[in-house]
């Protein structure tokens, strides 16, 4: 879980470089060889985090459903439907630590405008410029997005009321 994404962009890199085992593919500085950085970076989070999940808070419903006869695939549903609050905070927090990335998108993407650009590296981009009140807002933006993302999961995520 604690891949440094700079080490994790010079391994994808080293893959997709023209001298590498898929450079033929030519996806290097491409938003596909992004997203394939993006996912080698959250997957050992997200697996990690469900499986404390899995782990910790679904024992007594799959001994529950079992007891009530339950087939493998309601046992999921089950399990799933009433950890959703923890599926959600699995799935935010692997969206908070792909928007946050700088290190390894600007290795692979090469941080070309209009192209592999990300908010991220145009934020650092627009700082090191000294173009602070654009940095700022596109900070801003990127602020915006994430609470608006957290805030519909958020709601998503409540007990439906029966009445």
């Amino acid at each position: 879980m604690g891949l440094p994404p700079v080490v994790a962009g010079l391994f994808v890199y080293v893959l997709f470089t023209h001298y590498g085992p898929f450079g033929s593919l030519n996806l290097l500085f491409t938003v596909n060889v992004m997203v394939i950085a993006q996912v080698l970076l959250i997957t050992p989070i997200v697996v990690a985090l469900t499986s404390s999940f899995i782990e910790g808070s679904s024992k007594p419903v799959i001994e529950t459903a079992e007891g009530l006869g339950f087939s493998k695939f309601k046992t999921a549903a089950l399990c799933i439907s009433e950890g959703r609050a923890s599926l959600f905070s699995v799935v935010l927090t692997a969206f908070g630590r792909s928007i946050a990335e700088v290190g390894a998108v600007s290795i692979v993407g090469g941080n070309i405008q209009w192209k592999t650009r990300v908010m991220t590296t145009a934020i650092m981009l627009e700082t090191n410029k000294g173009n602070f009140s654009f940095a700022l807002a596109l900070g801003i933006i990127l602020l915006l997005i994430a609470f608006i993302v957290n805030a519909v999961a958020s709601l998503a995520v409540k007990e439906p009321k029966h009445d």
